[in-house]
């Protein structure tokens, strides 16, 4: 039995059974060429939505015949069953780092949850819960955060657990060291932490920051050992963490696996197995392929058109967990073409964003109208999206003046399979009112790091975010506020106020209301062509019990077993 949230049903679609529970990486290669979407521009409507369709459903089972001809031409010793006691995990890639304040990657969260521990932790139902502190309060009009914290406990060398050590961590989050990576950020509201005694601490604020709490359950704020760092240095840290987890590393080759071995001292009682291994495979086929052979025991990210293969594999299961990953289409306003609201407004009207989640993504994810998942804080559940309807996209084209055959390029980054496949269909539905769409890849690093942040993009560009938060703060703040690295373009003194206006109070009601006006905002101005939000979907043989696979990969092995 897997554990996970009590709102897990099972599920059917059109294809295959599954169990469904709600709960960055480089490429080696740049790559730039345009792909010309196959539907020509001025054919006829349903023709071509039935190429669309036609085109798309026949994807899954075309990777399906793949996977099972991996699988089938894997050695014979590959079948082989890791021994009782050992767990193995395959992940997309290996982080490169180990170091809590130099990451910002869904990776090592997967594994940096097993080695460390935050203040705040999430449970199982993704709740806030006590981690290395007990309680808290807000004092002093909430400018001062006091943590009591847990006693008795100790880091996986020996060294001990105290006020120091949470001191330690944020100085260092805050200071040079964490000057240097994506972290800090997220917590510079924080002036500074003063220890009241060895087990108590207050954050001194610089500001109010309401989604405090949920970030110190996050990546850069999980708990380091300051004698150890003394003592070795950043540069081996990076490669041999210690931390107060459940389990400790005991081997890591980079790039390939990260052995781990339970921790029989962890203050939340030790782990049920006595070793979990991290594979590092690239390929979702692979890690697939070694599933069905039996040398992984989970298999994370697994692509939507791998699901059947998996489902239909008498000993594996297939664990589908709405996510907090949504996916969009950003628009360049300072684009001639996406300057126009009413040209914004008919390319969202030109997608059949529930036929694409039907088909290309079989049923294994949601359309949004919003840059946020159901999860999050600050969804709007009244919030209507524009509707599929090419004659009115049409209409609006000819009304701005868009004649037929206008290009339109949309970039995006070119290491996810998945994703490529939806923005085929999207181009395919804009062709049919009139554009001639073109894809163009580019190399992750590349993407994120100079394409859009230095606005270079196309008319249309990739927006994809994981909501590690689970508040619509920590996505909008970043997309839609004046001078942020991933809004390249816009600068809207109405939104910059509502954004800032709801980091200003811890009033839940007041913020979400605040929250949800940026949403309806957002919407009403077409900034953006909403996608969807995918489910998190794990690969997993029977052999596993109790295992915890939540929405955000984060997973907890403490109480599992295998077979």
């Amino acid at each position: 039995m897997l554990r996970n949230d009590p709102r897990a049903t099972s599920i059917k679609t059109s294809a295959f059974s599954i169990l469904s529970l709600p709960g960055l990486t480089r490429q080696s290669r740049r790559s730039r060429q345009s792909l010309d979407a196959r539907v020509k521009p001025g054919h006829d409507n349903l023709k071509c939505e039935s190429a669309i369709l036609s085109r798309l459903t026949g994807t899954i089972g075309r990777h399906a015949l793949g996977l099972a001809l991996a699988a089938a031409l894997l050695p014979a010793a590959a079948s082989q069953a890791q021994a009782a006691g050992t767990l193995t995990v395959a992940l997309r890639q290996d982080p490169g780092s180990w170091d809590p304040i130099d990451t910002f990657l869904v990776a090592w969260g997967s594994v940096g949850s097993q080695i460390f521990d935050g203040l705040v932790m999430r449970g199982p139902d993704l709740k806030l819960v006590p981690g290395l502190a007990t309680s808290w309060e807000f004092l002093d009009d909430a400018n001062r955060i006091r943590f009591h914290l847990r006693q008795g406990v100790t880091f996986q060398n020996g060294e001990g657990f105290d006020a120091a050590a949470v001191k330690f961590t944020f100085d260092r989050l805050l200071g040079a060291e964490g000057a240097k990576g994506p972290q800090q950020s997220n917590y510079n509201s924080i002036d500074h932490v003063v220890m009241v005694d060895d087990h108590t601490v207050d954050f001194v604020m610089k500001r109010p920051d309401p989604v405090l709490l949920t970030k110190l359950a996050g990546y850069g704020a999980m708990i380091v050992p300051p004698k150890y760092l003394a003592e070795k240095g950043d540069d081996a840290f990076n490669s041999a963490p210690i931390g107060t987890g459940p389990f400790k590393v005991v081997a890591y080759e980079p790039k390939v696996s990260l052995t781990l071995e339970a921790n029989p001292n962890y203050w939340g009682g030790a782990p049920k197995i006595d070793k979990l291994v991290y594979r590092f495979i690239a390929e979702s086929s692979t890690r697939v392929a070694e599933l069905q052979a039996g040398r992984v025991d989970v298999a994370t990210q697994v692509e939507v058109a791998q699901v059947p293969v998996i489902s239909q594999d008498p000993k594996l299961q297939i664990v589908s967990v709405p996510g907090p990953t949504v996916y969009a289409m950003r628009f360049n306003t300072k684009d001639p073409l996406t300057a126009k609201e009413e040209v914004r407004k008919a390319i969202i009207m030109a997608v059949d964003r529930d036929t694409i989640v039907k088909t290309v993504l079989a049923g294994q994810a949601e359309p949004i109208v919003s840059f946020q998942s159901r999860l999050s804080f600050g969804y709007p559940p009244d919030l209507k999206p524009l509707p599929f309807d090419p004659a009115g996209a049409k209409a609006l084209l000819a009304q701005a003046g868009v004649k037929p055959g206008t290009p339109l390029q949309l970039d995006f980054r070119g290491d996810n399979a998945t994703l490529r496949e939806v923005l085929q269909a999207v181009a395919g539905y804009l062709q049919m009112v009139g554009f001639k769409a073109t894809l163009k890849p580019y190399e992750s690093n590349v993407f994120l790091n100079d394409i859009v942040p230095n606005g270079k993009t196309g008319p249309l560009f990739q927006e994809g975010w994981g909501g590690w938060t689970f508040d619509y703060d920590n996505t909008a703040y970043l997309m839609y506020h004046t001078g942020e690295k991933w809004n390249p373009y816009d600068s809207i003194p109405e939104l910059d106020a509502m954004l800032e206006a709801q980091r200003k109070t811890y009033d839940p009601a007041e913020r979400e209301k605040t929250l949800q006006a940026v949403a309806g905002y957002v919407a009403d101005k077409a900034m953006e062509l909403p996608l969807y939000n995918s489910n998190t979907i794990y690969g997993v043989s029977k052999r596993v019990q109790n295992a915890n696979l939540p929405s955000d990969e984060r997973m907890r092995f403490v109480d599992a077993t295998v077979e």
